[in-house]
């Protein structure tokens, strides 16, 4: 059985009227507009907020080289960013909802781990001509990046959701999921075996995770694939609903389970697989998200939830942006380490709360 925290929430019964979530949605979309105009702003060269503006609007800034360092570099790993934030988020609520369990997410359950493998038997097969790890593949072999990712993803969410059926335990889950993780981790470890000093290296750089490696041509892919996984999650919203008062009730309600249970699949997997493959394997803020838009509208209604899940996402990887580049002078953290901050917080606090309710 879910917590009550997990059930969803009549609206009648939420304590939150309409235009209190108006306004927590207003100040979620003015931090987001922030957040994303200082990542454009700050970095080795720090650029006036006024003057990034001008840019976007196609004005002349103070100073040319300004424009030049805005849409050619930072402009793209911004949108990166945005978009990599509201995917993972999407992406590790539909998971928690599918699963019934709040500590489900992309990097946790092994699907971050899928997406890799996917990457992997693409780019470590290819030719070793290839300077950098996603360097020069074209349009067709972007697409099929994505694909390859997103079916890795989509393996591990499979045998995850068959396993689930049969195992109820939580911790056990967590457990199964790092153990097809690690398998998926040692496919790649053989393959990079027999892969040239470059690939490896790229590779290994890699699974650091970075928003800049992302360039206006893989863009071009990204956003499409992104935008339209993010729509189809949207359209789920009732459905995800139902699904949480059980599948009996979803039944009753005329919904076919199993072809939704294949929606969500396919939708989450193409979300994580998709940012997996540009972006690396990015850690915990698939889990982090959901729990901070839960607490912030204290409802677990999907038709609020994705919207804001969306937008607190792609605030949280900005900032994660944004620390990575200005916590230490003249070198970038990787990305994973500064998720890992954000993120292991609340998962603590997740797995800490749920124990407390067990022991009353």
């Amino acid at each position: 059985m879910l917590s009550e925290k997990y059930k969803f929430k009549n609206p009648r019964l939420n304590q939150k009227n309409p235009v209190f979530k108006s306004i927590i949605f207003l100040i979620i979309l003015i931090s987001l507009i922030l957040a994303f105009l200082l990542d454009l702003a700050l970095g080795s060269v720090d650029i006036p907020v006024n003057e990034v503006v001008k840019v976007l609007l196609g004005q002349e800034p103070e100073k040319v080289t300004w424009t030049h360092i805005i849409l050619k570099f930072r402009l793209p790993k911004a949108l990166t960013a945005t978009l990599a934030g509201a995917a993972l988020g999407v992406s590790g609520l539909q998971m928690q909802t599918l699963f019934k369990n709040p500590l489900a997410g992309p990097f946790v359950l092994g699907i971050s781990s899928g997406a890799s493998l996917g990457v992997a038997l693409v780019v470590l097969t290819a030719s070793a001509t290839t300077p950098t790890l996603l360097a020069d593949l074209g349009y067709f072999g972007d697409f099929s990046l994505v694909i390859a990712a997103s079916l890795g993803a989509a393996s591990v969410l499979g045998m995850m959701l068959v396993v689930s059926r049969r195992v109820q335990d939580t911790m056990t889950l967590l457990i199964l999921g790092l153990l097809f993780g690690y398998a998926t981790s040692a496919i790649v470890s053989i393959l990079l075996q027999f892969s040239s000093k470059e690939r490896i290296q790229s590779y290994i750089m890699w699974t650091f995770g970075s928003f800049a490696g992302v360039t206006w041509k893989q863009l071009v892919v990204l956003i499409p694939v992104i935008f339209l996984s993010l729509l189809g999650a949207v359209l789920q919203s009732k459905s995800l609903n139902a699904l949480l008062l059980g599948e009996s009730y979803a039944r009753s309600l005329g919904l076919t389970v199993q072809k939704t249970r294949f929606s969500i699949i396919t939708s989450a997997s193409i979300l994580a697989g998709a940012i997996t493959a540009f972006c690396g394997p990015i850690a915990f803020l698939g889990v982090a998200i959901p729990h901070l838009c839960r607490s912030l509208f204290n409802t677990s209604d999907h038709r609020i939830l994705i919207p804001s899940v969306t937008m607190m996402g792609a605030i949280l990887a900005l900032i994660a942006d944004l620390f990575s580049q200005l916590a230490v002078s003249q070198m970038v953290l990787p990305l994973n380490a500064v998720t890992a901050l954000i993120g292991t917080p609340v998962v603590t606090w997740v797995i800490l709360r749920r124990n407390s309710q067990k022991s009353f």
